[in-house]
């Protein structure tokens, strides 16, 4: 079975619970789920996870993992791993990401990694989270909002996909503002990018395993997203 790679048109485009309801839907459904988010960057959290980011994606998937497992590297600003490796003299740790991110595929049956940012967040001077799918050679789903102007970083980012031969295996539409209606977003996205939509995500105010269940389950074609 196929991990995949949640990857954003921007930053704040809502990846994190996008992943974290995909986790728990899939577990619902027998599945057993591994997270990962290899780089995270913010205030780290006084108790629990350096980043609540790792907190939301282990307590969807319910799994016990090490945060040094599923979060190798956490930068304490808020940017991406190469500016904040050139702040803080860190180098990012490309090799235990990858390293990691294979045992967590002989723990679990499928794994869902966060990226961070865009599909073009540099992690080094050359090297992009573009870069970092490529290596884990696993397909990537894109996050995209509904907000305008929507349409045209989707398709940059559709596009980097295919410069990187990067497999798309759908895109969700996160529609947690006023934008593009979502039944025209979905078509014009459709049209222009060749890439289905495999559906489109409401506001979530309620985190519970049940909310996130009954939304993803309603809202999204998972049987696309597995084939």
């Amino acid at each position: 079975m196929d991990s995949f790679f949640i990857t954003g048109t921007d930053t704040d485009v809502g990846k994190t619970y996008v992943t974290a309801g995909l986790a728990v839907t899939l577990r619902k459904m027998g599945i057993d789920v591994g997270v990962m988010k290899p780089f995270a960057a913010g205030t780290a959290q006084k108790k629990g996870f350096k980043s609540e980011d790792i907190e939301i994606l282990s307590n969807a998937a319910q799994v016990n993992d090490p945060e040094s497992l599923v979060n190798p590297q956490f930068f304490p600003i808020p940017a991406s791993p190469y500016t904040a490796s050139k702040k803080l003299k860190i180098k990012p740790k490309i090799s235990t990401v990858l390293t990691n991110f294979k045992k967590l595929s002989k723990l679990h049956d499928l794994i869902l990694v966060e990226g961070m940012g865009g599909l073009m967040t540099p992690i080094q001077k050359n090297y992009h989270i573009a870069s970092l799918i490529k290596d884990m050679k696993i397909p990537s789903v894109i996050v995209t909002s509904s907000r305008i102007g929507t349409i045209n970083h989707t398709l940059m980012t559709c596009m980097m996909c295919k410069k990187y031969k990067i497999p798309i295996q759908g895109i969700i539409i996160n529609d947690f503002e006023n934008g593009y209606p979502t039944p025209q977003l979905k078509r014009d996205l459709e049209d222009l990018t060749g890439v289905k939509v495999l559906g489109s995500i409401p506001f979530i105010k309620d985190m519970s395993d049940t909310s996130l269940n009954r939304i993803f389950k309603k809202n999204l074609d998972i049987k696309s997203l597995l084939k």
